[in-house]
């Protein structure tokens, strides 16, 4: 099995934004054992789509068309592929009810270009969009099947793990099944990590190990492929223990999607433990990370953003002769932050930032010097220094991240 992935879009050619989508589906199918043999970009434009998709003709299998799904004139994809296969575009009831239910919601007038979303080359099969609009589609011709897919993030995952995959898998089924475990990793980079792991990688047969860097953390899809599915698991159940035990201090959790934040505030939920916090150079980031985790609210009420030393002084009750005598980037003053936030709002923890994001240097302090206080329950409050490098906004989501986990060990040690 050959399969292609076309990306649809100016805006990816252009570097406006960044293709995730294409990397993503390639993981997916390999999880299948469908090999990628080619991979492509093109922009919004029929002819030029045309002609993608009749090269891909020439040498793939499955061919796989994300993004141009949309509304506007410029989204083609269903269209050309439509044209294509000498197909009409049909509207799919399903799908139109659900963008007739979202503008009674919203309260807005449906454009009739709207209907384009709804609409799919004829006698293909519908691929439902659970967060979104667009329709996906499988059409399976003579000799190649074309899957349409959305090209927003969001939405191609939901379609693709909700309704492609499972047609994936009924389509090209193999005799063994193919297992995958994602770990994930914060703190190490992905040289390092894979400098540790080089005997393991380099002899890598059944389990494969493949490494991903992502912004500030590192993630490995462990794969194993068995005649059974718990012959699979007890395999990556081996290589595993082999992995930790060379990382473990790394390792925070599992899964595509999860995050670390997440794993932080699901704990905090376990243990009932409530958390403020008072930043000065994240701003409210950390909070903000909190409050996108469903649930938040039972172990979060709130908290300060202090970036002056005068709202330090006023908002968290620091002596002002103390914050002049230290510096607000200090560990003096991180331990003072995190101590009188927990006090404030009477929580079980209070954690801290202060700073220097950059790019100028403060107090004589280089950008990137960033101290985390945490007062965890009645432990004696801490301060961990950090130096941190490249831009200003990389150094803000290392410091939260690197904040939670602190936290995370910290719950962990405390059982």
């Amino acid at each position: 099995m050959r399969a292609e992935i076309i990306a649809v879009g100016t805006e990816i050619l252009l570097g406006e934004i960044t293709n995730t989508t294409t990397p993503f589906i390639a993981r997916q199918l390999a999880d299948l054992g469908i090999d990628v043999y080619y991979q492509s970009v093109v922009g919004d434009n029929a002819d030029r789509l045309e002609q993608a998709i009749q090269l891909a003709d020439t040498r793939s299998d499955l061919i796989i068309l994300t993004g141009g799904l949309g509304p506007t004139k410029d989204d083609l994809t269903k269209q050309t592929l439509a044209k294509h296969v000498n197909e009409k575009l049909v509207i799919n009831d399903a799908a139109m009810g659900v963008i007739n239910q979202y503008f009674i919601r919203s309260q807005r007038l449906m454009t009739e270009n709207n209907r384009i979303q709804a609409m799919l080359p004829e006698h293909s099969q519908p691929l439902d969009n659970p967060v979104g609009m667009a329709v996906g589609a499988l059409y399976q011709a003579t000799k190649h099947t074309y899957m349409l897919l959305p090209g927003p993030p969001s939405e191609l995952i939901a379609m693709f793990e909700q309704s492609a995959r499972p047609v994936l898998v009924k389509l090209y089924a193999q005799n063994n099944v193919l297992v995958s475990r994602v770990l994930r990793f914060h703190g190490i980079g992905e040289s390092e990590l894979v400098t540790r792991l080089a005997d393991l990688i380099d002899h890598q047969t059944n389990p494969t190990i493949a490494p991903y860097a992502k912004i500030n953390e590192v993630t490995l899809r462990i794969t194993a492929e068995a005649k059974q599915e718990q012959l699979a698991n007890q395999m990556l159940d081996q290589i595993e223990i082999s992995i930790k035990a060379q990382v473990g201090n790394y390792f925070y959790g599992y899964g595509e999607h999860n995050s670390l934040p997440a794993v932080v505030v699901n704990l905090l939920k376990q243990r009932q433990l409530s958390i403020t916090a008072a930043e000065s150079l994240t701003a409210g980031m950390f909070q903000s990370e909190i409050g996108s985790i469903a649930g938040a609210s039972t172990i979060f009420n709130g908290g300060f953003v202090t970036y002056s030393l005068a709202e330090k002084a006023h908002l968290l009750n620091i002596p002002t002769a103390d914050l002049k005598k230290f510096g607000v980037v200090s560990e003096e003053t991180a331990i003072a932050m995190a101590r009188q936030a927990k006090a404030a709002l009477q929580t079980d923890i209070g954690i801290s930032f202060t700073g220097v994001a950059g790019p100028d240097e403060l107090e004589g302090q280089p950008a990137g010097t960033v101290y985390i206080g945490i007062a965890y329950r009645d432990q004696a409050p801490e301060a961990h220094l950090f130096h941190f490098s490249r831009t200003r906004n990389l150094v803000r989501q290392q410091s939260v991240l690197t904040g939670f986990d602190l936290l995370l060990h910290k719950l962990q040690a405390d059982k």
